[in-house]
């Protein structure tokens, strides 16, 4: 059993790196994978759409089984899901099936990623408090975004490479095969600690009470509702964004066929969440409250979708893409310690995965309207009206400012803080 934080911490570096692994092997190839087996841009990015409405539909069912089954039954149920949906996705790429299937299957690969989305950040929180580990939240979620990054741009530049080299399909069969191996890895060394599944009431009546307390405890919180309001707009645009680099890239490039210039916008966000995980300590001590911090890298982050869609230029391009991903990079581990100090252990994961939820749920929308905005336009308009989408973050952040939650100024996560909701 996992008895020091040390080990705890160790543990999820180890399980988020082999996810990011297996994950990052398609996203630099994802778009023309699925133009190379038909679709349009618009067909290509409903698609993706169906993969994020599956989020949305199961964010908060999987969250209550995190807390009702343990973090642990959902890690396993993620790893299992994901594998056989990613094995689906190269047989209808093999058939150039419709449209429908793809967005069958693209709806499951959402559901395997909502078992992880609330569950794995929830198992680290409560495993680091019962642990007594008495150092800043983001310390930890910032290295393991800097571990994330590394294993994001191995499997980023090699499945793009692995593509040009093999087919479009190898870097999926790979993918499917690191999966397989995490699960037994997570069957081995992962153990719930810290948290108790409760079960003795029924499962039924037991998720009904979670999801209760975890909207008394999460969206009727005014900072937590006006953090999680803000994401409905970064989500999908953070989607799109990644996933239109690709064909956008290979267009400025001039060839086509160059999966490996294709996987390079996948290295870039790669780069930038190693970069940005180590500068979110650092940004973080500039201000003494998270939201301020928050406000400026979303104004960053939006000012640069501007310029891309001004610019079009590969070398431009590249550079703002790199300012823009750093910004949002940064943000994340101050984000996710601001509404970790304000959210209950017992609702942890259904709360997190109500925030995933938020984040997904703009892209449902906004992925295929951009992509059509693609398809009549070009991709270049289609990053300005990323940019005034992203914009309408921000008024939701000012208001989180404006409430002034503790968690907003504290310095550190302590046990109190990571315990008790905000009032």
């Amino acid at each position: 059993m996992i008895a020091s934080s040390s080990r705890v911490r160790r543990t999820y570096y180890v399980l988020t790196a082999g996810n990011m692994l297996a994950a990052s092997l398609i996203w630099g190839i994802n778009t023309i994978f699925l133009l190379d087996a038909g679709l349009t841009n618009l067909e290509a990015f409903a698609a993706n759409a169906f993969y994020t409405a599956g989020m949305v539909i199961f964010e908060i069912p999987t969250g209550v089984v995190a807390d009702t089954w343990g973090r642990r039954t959902s890690f396993l149920c993620g790893t299992l899901t994901l594998a056989i949906a990613t094995a689906l996705y190269v047989l209808l790429w093999q058939l150039h099936s419709p449209f429908a299937w793809w967005a069958i299957v693209s709806g499951l690969l959402g559901l395997g990623f909502t078992f992880f989305s609330g569950a794995t950040e929830a198992w680290l929180v409560d495993a680091l408090t019962a642990t007594r580990f008495d150092g800043p939240l983001e310390s930890v979620l910032s290295r393991g975004q800097v571990i994330s990054g590394i294993a994001l741009l191995i499997g980023s530049v090699g499945g793009g490479y692995l593509a040009q080299l093999t087919n479009l399909g190898v870097p999926y069969l790979v993918r499917t095969a690191i999966l397989v191996i995490v699960f037994f890895l997570a069957l081995l060394v992962m153990r719930d600690i810290g948290f108790t599944p409760q079960r003795s009431t029924g499962v039924i009546s037991e998720m009904k009470q979670i999801t209760r307390s975890s909207l008394d405890n999460g969206l009727r919180v005014p900072p937590i509702r006006a953090t999680m309001l803000s994401a409905i707009f970064t989500g999908g645009v953070g989607l799109y964004v990644f996933y239109a680099l690709q064909p956008y890239l290979l267009q400025l490039w001039g060839d086509p066929q160059a999966y490996g210039i294709a996987g390079l916008a996948a290295a870039i966000v790669a780069g930038a969440q190693i970069v940005g995980g180590l500068l979110a300590p650092r940004v973080r001590k500039l201000y003494r409250r998270r939201t301020s911090a928050l406000l400026l890298l979303q104004v960053i982050s939006t000012a640069m979708l501007v310029l891309i869609g001004l610019i079009p230029n590969f070398w431009v391009v590249i550079a703002l893409v790199v300012i823009s991903q750093l910004a949002d990079t940064a943000s994340l581990p101050i984000r996710h310690a601001y509404l970790n100090g304000m959210i209950p252990s017992e609702q942890r994961a259904t709360i997190l995965s109500f925030d995933n939820l938020m984040n997904s749920a703009g892209g449902i929308v906004v992925q295929p309207a951009l992509g059509r905005a693609a398809d009549v336009w070009n991709y270049a308009v289609s990053y300005l009206f990323a940019a005034g989408i992203s914009a309408c973050a921000l008024p939701f952040l000012f208001r989180a400012r404006q409430l002034a939650a503790p968690a907003d100024t504290a310095s550190a996560t302590t046990d109190e803080d990571l315990d008790q909701p905000s009032k």
